[in-house]
């Protein structure tokens, strides 16, 4: 209740909530106080497909307990849980405090599983055969929905079944980028490049980096106006890694590939986020989900005898 955006609403479900009780109070009152006349046969008079007769029987009194039960549980309901717009309830019961102490339990009996890699270094895990498996799962499970199942990524969201890597591939790395998350942001740079044409310009001569096809005249002019985005991704494109800016001079295009892609970025910018997945995965769920990512692109240990 306490998502909604108005506090007229909270109230407005509340009142909602116990008008339904105390209408069934009065239901139940009304019906009671309530006499119909009957005729000698103790009928009301009323009869349906020629020979169903309606009596005039009064409620069975374990109907109406029951009845009242129900109007008294619902009571007891609101004031121990919460159900009344922002009040919590007495026994302070969450959906998130419920869904937490059971993300608790499961990590406690998956604890035994996940020992038996801890200790043990990415490099050597990406060749153990169980360990993969659980990193797999873990991926599929977290990872998947923005990277795709094969972890080749799509556009806007980096491949990870390849070599190219915007923060570093060091076992390392990738376990800091999925604990803490990356913001990766490209503030538009259009006003420090110069004009719409030095932005074209500037265009071509980044795909002049990675030998992608471009107008070299443009290319040469735009190569003195790069230097507004030499601070981030070097004087040689080739990015840098602390930063996350990307390498240029490949052919790994994360946000679209050719002239208007590029004039698109410079325009507008870009910002990415990677989520950061502490508190989510326990440390050695993080540390199995980082061997598997970095045994897709690396050549994993030999196992110690």
């Amino acid at each position: 209740m306490s998502d909604f955006t108005n506090g007229f609403w909270s109230l407005y479900v509340a009142g909602a909530t116990l008008a339904g009780i105390v209408a069934c109070l009065l239901l139940l009152w009304i019906t009671a106080r309530k006499k119909i006349p009957a005729r000698a046969d103790n009928t009301t008079g009323h009869v349906w497909d020629e020979d169903l007769t309606e009596m005039n029987n009064p409620l069975p009194l374990w109907w109406v307990g029951l009845f009242i039960l129900t109007i008294v549980f619902s009571l007891l309901y609101l004031v121990a849980y919460p159900g009344l717009g922002t009040y919590p309830g007495e026994l302070g019961w969450t959906q998130r405090g419920e869904y937490e102490a059971e993300v608790a339990q499961a990590n406690k009996e998956l604890e035994p599983l996940y020992a038996q890699f801890t200790a043990r270094p990415p490099e050597e895990l990406a060749g153990n055969a169980n360990a993969m498996a659980v990193g797999e799962r873990l991926f599929m499970n977290n990872c998947a929905q923005c990277h795709g199942s094969d972890a080749r990524g799509s556009k806007g969201f980096p491949n990870l079944a390849d070599a190219d890597w915007l923060y570093g591939g060091a076992p390392d790395k990738i376990k800091e980028t999925v604990l803490k998350g990356r913001v990766g942001a490209m503030p538009p740079m259009a006003a420090a490049v110069g004009s719409p044409d030095d932005v074209k310009n500037v265009a071509n001569y980044v795909l002049s980096l990675s030998k992608a096809p471009h107008d070299s005249v443009r290319a040469q002019l735009g190569k003195a106006k790069f230097g507004a985005c030499a601070a981030c991704h070097g004087i040689d494109g080739k990015g840098n890694q602390a930063l996350g800016a990307p390498n240029l001079t490949d052919d790994t295009w994360l946000h679209g590939y050719g002239e208007q892609a590029i004039i698109s970025i410079v325009n507008g910018g870009r910002t990415n986020e990677m989520p950061a997945q502490e508190g989510k995965l326990t440390d050695a769920q993080i540390h199995v989900l980082a061997s598997y990512v970095w045994g897709m692109t690396n050549k994993p240990q030999a196992p110690k005898p």
